[in-house]
């Protein structure tokens, strides 16, 4: 794993791997290509949740293939993050490349950046509109961004910047259960999981020529994602401390346990899929350590765990 240098100096990023080589140069792509002898690349953009850890963006991850960029989840600060991973050398992360995003499920914190992935990035020149795969929901969302956004679309493109008519747009694919998408260089399928009260949430499973990375999306343990998940080289899973868990109100415990998925509940989890690289994101720490958070999985779990920072490349 390598991490990619974090652009604003006062962001001190928390991490528990071990022996990671931080990039001095932006060449990051290349050194990363080398080091793992893959065409296929998992950055994380966001290993954030709700609460505003400044030095935690929003859920987002980007899985790089032979160039292209394909977006998981669009949280807050998502282009932001992508331009300081391109600054740091991954060409495919440059914001006017950013085209295709895969939204896991539409809560606040996964999704505030898509206003700012429809937007900058056609501001920055972008002249291919954006593909966004979501659940149902989505293209109701996307149609009320575009409207309230209405004023500054006709003012870039009638205005003195001249703004092209189609880099803003957004082509909506609300998706069910299956192959959702394929091209030249991944076939990304989804399956349902359990997010508390929401009707529609999914993980995502992306098959390239070198790797197979499934991203869990937010959600209880259940064995349908195990399933899918089989022997992957890469499962890139939410989590919660146990220990920081039991320090909770009763209220908080009722939703997390509804909602998400504990460290103990992830070893037994990983102990069935047997991936060879577990990345933990969407930590709720609670008081704990990212090496806390290992350390509990790894009394049950014996496999390579990786704790997710922001920026961290696979």
């Amino acid at each position: 794993m390598i991490r990619l240098p974090v652009v604003l100096a006062a962001v001190l990023a928390i991490t528990c791997s071990v022996g990671k080589a931080r990039l001095p140069t932006a060449s990051a792509e290349g050194q990363a290509s080398e080091s793992t002898g893959s065409r296929t690349q998992l950055v994380l953009l966001g290993t954030g949740t709700p609460n505003a850890d400044p030095d935690r963006s929003g859920s987002a991850l980007a899985i790089v293939v032979n160039g292209q960029a394909y977006l998981v989840d669009c949280g807050p600060g998502i282009v932001r993050r992508a331009a300081a991973a391109h600054r740091a050398g991954v060409e495919a992360l440059a914001v006017e490349k950013l085209t295709h995003v895969f939204i896991t499920h539409l809560h606040s914190d996964h999704t505030l950046g898509y206003p700012d992935l429809i937007f900058t990035p056609w501001v920055l020149d972008r002249e291919t509109p954006l593909e966004a795969y979501g659940p149902p929901g989505l293209a109701e969302m996307t149609r009320h961004i575009l409207e309230a956004y209405e004023q500054d679309i006709r003012v870039r493109i009638d205005g003195l910047e001249q703004a092209n008519t189609t880099g803003y747009k957004v082509n909506v694919h609300e998706i069910s259960p299956g192959m959702i998408y394929q091209d030249q260089n991944v076939r990304v399928t989804a399956f349902p999981v359990r997010h508390g009260s929401w009707p529609h949430a999914y993980g995502l499973r992306f098959d390239t020529a070198d790797r197979s990375i499934v991203v869990s999306g937010d959600t209880v343990p259940l064995a349908s994602l195990v399933e899918q998940a089989k022997g992957c080289d890469v499962l890139v899973h939410e989590v919660y401390s146990e220990a920081g868990y039991k320090r909770r109100p009763p209220k908080w415990q009722r939703y997390h346990a509804g909602s998400h998925t504990s460290t103990t509940e992830l070893a037994r989890i990983a102990q069935q899929i047997q991936p060879k690289l577990l990345v933990l994101t969407h930590q709720l720490f609670w008081g704990s350590t990212p090496e806390q958070l290992v350390a509990e999985i790894a009394r049950s779990y014996d496999g390579e765990v990786r704790c997710g920072s922001d920026l961290d490349v696979y």
